[in-house]
């Protein structure tokens, strides 16, 4: 039978076991809708009653443009090394292994600004289950590799490549950029990084195919919506 969303609906429910905390971790390629089925998860999990369920996006975890240009990497953002990869293990074991104590704050991501927030996302005593997603949750390179094992699962997101690449010209150009401008950091940046991010699908627990990523949402990105359901893939 082919995957559907109600099956990782079911799947997602059944990852919290003997009173523990869990943490479901979603992986894909810039433009792949990682943000887009994390958010939905979380939304229709918590239509259950009280909400159970945390979303904890690995973006807060950008290096701030300051940081970058000292660097020298600002014109490769959102490659490996622009991101505080340690940073974000220590915070999936802390949300782990403190799942029963106070409210643990995590860092969002500003996409107006492309900034990262400190303490902009609380996680209640009360999440039994944790949606983080990003790029780089199967890579096993430097401090990345500390990532995985604090997973629970990993789903992988494989969309179709050409409307993968259309959505991430169009997210670009929303936030700012020309089209030309869009156009190369989307064929450029962008697709070194996909290259990277597909060497780990093998890693996967599960992947998550084009039909199941569309099912509900429309296919291109609308100007001007909000962080919220399908508007925008990433």
């Amino acid at each position: 039978m082919p995957l559907t969303f109600d099956d990782l609906l079911d799947r997602a429910r059944s990852l919290p076991r003997d009173g523990r905390r869990a943490i479901l971790g979603i992986a894909g390629s810039p433009g792949a809708g990682k943000t887009t089925l994390a958010e939905r998860l979380v939304r229709e999990l918590n239509g259950d009653g009280e909400p159970w369920v945390a979303h904890v996006p690995m973006d807060g975890f950008h290096l701030a443009d300051a940081v970058l240009d000292r660097l020298g990497r600002r014109d490769r953002k959102g490659a490996p090394d622009t991101f505080d990869a340690a940073g974000y293990a220590a915070l999936l074991r802390r949300l782990r292994e403190e799942a029963y104590g106070d409210v643990v704050y995590a860092p969002g991501f500003e996409r107006v600004l492309e900034q990262p927030l400190a303490g902009a996302v609380p996680v209640e005593p009360a999440a039994r289950l944790v949606v983080t997603e990003g790029n780089y949750l199967l890579l096993d390179t430097g401090a990345w590799a500390r990532v995985r094992p604090q997973l629970d699962e990993v789903w992988f997101c494989e969309p179709d490549e050409e409307e993968r690449v259309r959505r991430l010209v169009a997210r670009h150009e929303e936030f700012g950029k020309s089209h030309e401008e869009a156009v190369a950091w989307a064929l450029g940046t962008d697709q070194r990084n996909a290259a990277l991010v597909a060497a780990g699908r093998d890693r996967a627990d599960l992947v998550v195919p084009d039909t199941v990523l569309r099912d509900g949402c429309p296919a291109a990105p609308r100007r001007g919506a909000g962080a919220r359901g399908c508007a925008r893939p990433v």
